[in-house]
Formats: structure tokens, sequence, C-alpha cells
């Protein structure tokens, strides 16, 4: 197994590195507000050369996710690269390639009544009545306390249909109201178990990794960070493109890695383990 390093400070491997691709949520915010030790360690790895890359399986669009970092005061200039989850659904539905050919274009959408920028520009419809849609659309919870429960009887009913699912991101949880919640990732894994057609994007796919990173192939692999608070999403990110990854245990795996300073690194292992999933070093949270 690979060794896991704890670290206090991302100041202490930095040098180590020249791009660095960071999460939203769980990195740069809580769900509730901007972290301001990360936001500071993001300025000082700027202020130090290092390219920064903001990837993350946020449903919102580029510009709205920019707008959302102006409006909390986060310099948009601290990112060589801004990349969403919900970009690049926005562009695979207007091209229409693959499997995205035959979904159609009316959808129903689930979960987060705000989150359909993805369609904004291109010609697909809402359905008023599910039965009537061609796909399902989910691009994040209704509520902070929704459930699988919450989508249970929708799903039973959309699969027995034969209604595929298109999912903006892959995460099964995420930060909601500064609260870890169910995210769509987790939806559509239920959704796949009832025998229902699964279209989904974000990281850990390989392609979103080369995908954020063609920009920067000046840039060695083996310098190449990235920080993110998810197992399954993030570092297995990491771990399938084969470049060094740095856990947040104070992110969406809190309740069972812990709220102490230093990391538990006995319980890190244990996820990894569990995750078959392997950070080079975890931090409780992001700072310099």
């Amino acid at each position: 197994m690979k060794m896991i390093k704890p670290i206090v400070n991302v100041s202490k491997i930095i040098d180590n590195f020249d791009a660095v691709v960071v999460g939203l949520y769980g990195v740069l915010t809580d769900g509730a507000g901007i972290k301001s030790e990360a936001q500071d360690a993001l300025i000082r790895m700027k202020k130090a050369g290092k390219k920064i890359i903001l990837l993350t399986n946020s449903s919102m669009r580029v510009a709205a996710l920019v707008s959302w970092l102006h409006e909390n005061k986060v310099p948009v200039a601290l990112f060589d690269s801004v990349i969403s989850a919900g970009e690049i659904l926005h562009h695979r539905l207007k091209v229409r390639n693959g499997e995205y050919a035959a979904v159609g274009t009316a959808y129903y959408k689930i979960g987060d009544a705000a989150a359909t920028g993805i369609f904004s520009g291109l010609d697909y419809q809402p359905a008023e009545e599910m039965p009537k849609a061609d796909f399902l659309y989910m691009g994040g919870v209704a509520d902070a306390e929704d459930t699988i429960d919450t989508y249970r009887p929708l799903l039973e009913h959309a699969a027995g249909l034969g209604i595929p699912l298109v999912c903006a991101g892959n995460d099964t949880s995420s930060y909601c109201a500064g609260k870890v919640c169910v995210a769509p990732g987790a939806v559509a894994e239920q959704y796949a178990v009832l025998g229902g057609k699964i279209i989904t994007v974000g990281k850990p796919d390989a392609k979103i990794m080369e995908y954020a990173l063609a920009d920067f192939e000046d840039v060695k692999k083996e310098r190449i960070l990235l920080i993110g608070d998810n197992m399954t999403t993030d570092i297995k990110g990491a771990n399938l493109y084969g470049i060094s990854s740095l856990l947040i245990s104070k992110g969406v795996h809190v309740n069972f890695l812990g709220e102490g300073y230093i990391p538990d690194v006995a319980k890190t292992r244990e996820l990894a383990v569990n995750f078959d999933t392997y950070p080079d070093f975890v931090i409780s949270n992001l700072r310099w």
C-alpha cells in the first residue's frame, strides 16, 4: 500500500510541484462560506509561481462559477483555468456525439430547481411530466436533508419506463448549506442498481483530468498535485491519471476521519483500503 504522509501545512510539500489542481467544495468552501485559510494558501501558491487549475464536479457553468467566485470575493486571477462538470456536460449535449446522440431533447429535472444552466442556448426543453421526458437530469439535490429515499419512488418509475438519467458530477456526497449531504452521484448509483441507464460527467474520469491539464503539457505529471476532499472522485481521479494527491480530511469524509487539526493517518489508511484509492498526503484543511 502506498505510504500516506500526514502534513499540517501545504508549504512543506509545494516546492515539489509546479501545477496544482484544486476542488471547490470541501477544499475552498465548506458549502456555507469560503475557507479563509484555503484562499490564503492558494494566494501564496500563486505568488510562488504555481499554476492553479480549479476543477469541480459542480453543475454550474464556468460563467456562473466565475460570478460566484466574484460574489464571494475570491480573486478569479488565482486560477489559470476554471473547469466544471456542468460546462463539459453542456458541450457534450450541444455536440450530441456518442451516447448523447440518442438521449432526445425533452428532460425532466430532479433535485435542485436552479441547476438547469447546462441547457442555456441549447434546444432542450423541460417536460412537465416525467413519463413524457426523453431523459432525467440531475445537477444537485433539492434540499440538504434529502436522502436516496427522497428520490427512490421516481427512480423506480423512471427505470421501469427505460428513461436514462443524465447527471452532472459523480460525487456521492458533497456540501449543501454547510453540511455533508447526498449528491447526484449517489442517486445515479441507485438508479443503476434499479436497472436504469446512467450518463455521468466529472471526476474521477481520467479524460476529465486530461482535459483539465491539456493547456499545461509543459508540466510533467510528477510535478502535478491534486487537492481534494473526496476519495472516490478527487483522489481516485488523481490515481487514474497518475499524479500525486492531497486529501482534505475535514471534507465529505469528516464524519469518519474526524475534526482533528492533525489528520488521523490510521483512519485515512482504512478509508483508502476500503475504496482502493490512495492519496499521497493528508491534511485536515488546506492551509499554507
